[in-house]
């Protein structure tokens, strides 16, 4: 699972580690990978001797910004991984892609899942090639709204709660995991209607929220036992530690850490949804 404080703790590795760093080479395995580059070959060439000069992040899309009229974006679908190695370290399995540098080894994207993209763009014209970062909602780790604000935005959906927070047209990059988290800590139920909620529970949501986001982005996201969340050096995250309620496989019934009656697991919109049907209301 690779939600927005995972993608920010990658991007942050990277725009520390990549910038200034020269492009040698690119080695393609998989072609579907550069679909959107209008193959590997001519990605490959648009690539080599650019120079890295930032990262930033478009919700769950990483940036990485050129000394030439190209970024490269990269989308980690729910399973593609990052990660720098050295020039000699032994290639694993699903490797998609390799870029070495005339310094300071590879960046290598692995996907075994399937669904990762890196590809080019043109800078001047970002949105038109990539039109997804035009529809995302809000990004409470990069530019949270005021509270009020946020309510006027839940208001005008209409709709139950976690439907809203795992719409990326609404807010971006929450997940599955994250909404639970976000509304235990918020004393709210999955399936309260959004034009429901008072001021003050609209206070609790938006500060459980960004500081949910926040405290995950410290301890560098949260790796679950699909293991397909790894930062750029191959380590797991820590924030699964401090889970509440979302749970692994095996582990329902664990008790709520607030009243200690059991947490409970409802299909809701063909997953999974942990609660407390007593604390949250």
């Amino acid at each position: 699972m690779i939600a927005l404080p995972e993608i920010e703790t990658i991007r942050r590795d990277l725009d520390r580690e990549l910038s200034s760093l020269r492009i040698k080479s690119v080695e393609v395995m998989d072609t579907r990978v550069t679909k959107r580059s209008g193959g590997a070959k001519k990605f490959a060439g648009r690539l080599e001797k650019a120079k890295i000069t930032g990262v930033r992040r478009r919700g769950l899309y990483l940036i990485m910004s050129l000394d030439s009229e190209d970024v490269i974006v990269a989308h980690l679908g729910t399973g593609g991984q990052l990660r720098r190695h050295a020039n000699r370290d032994q290639t694993e399995p699903n490797t998609v892609l390799s870029i070495t540098f005339t310094k300071s080894g590879q960046l290598r994207l692995v996907d075994g899942v399937g669904d990762a993209e890196l590809f080019l763009a043109n800078t001047e014209k970002l949105v038109e090639e990539v039109p997804e970062l035009e529809r995302m909602g809000i990004d409470p780790l990069d530019q949270p709204v005021p509270w009020r604000m946020f309510g006027q935005i839940l208001l005008a959906q209409d709709a139950k709660l976690k439907a809203v927070l795992t719409d990326d047209r609404v807010v971006v990059g929450l997940g599955e995991m994250y909404s639970d988290e976000i509304l235990f800590t918020a004393g709210l139920r999955y399936d309260r209607l959004t034009n429901s909620l008072g001021p003050q529970e609209v206070r609790r949501l938006h500060r459980a929220m960004v500081e949910t986001l926040h405290d995950a982005a410290k301890h560098r996201g949260a790796t679950l036992e699909d293991g397909h969340y790894l930062d750029v050096h191959g380590q797991p995250g820590g924030y699964e530690e401090y889970l509440n309620v979302f749970k692994q496989a095996g582990r329902n019934g664990r008790p709520c850490p607030r009243c200690h009656r059991p947490i409970q697991k409802y299909r809701f919109r063909r997953r999974w949804t942990y609660y407390c049907e007593q604390c949250q209301i």
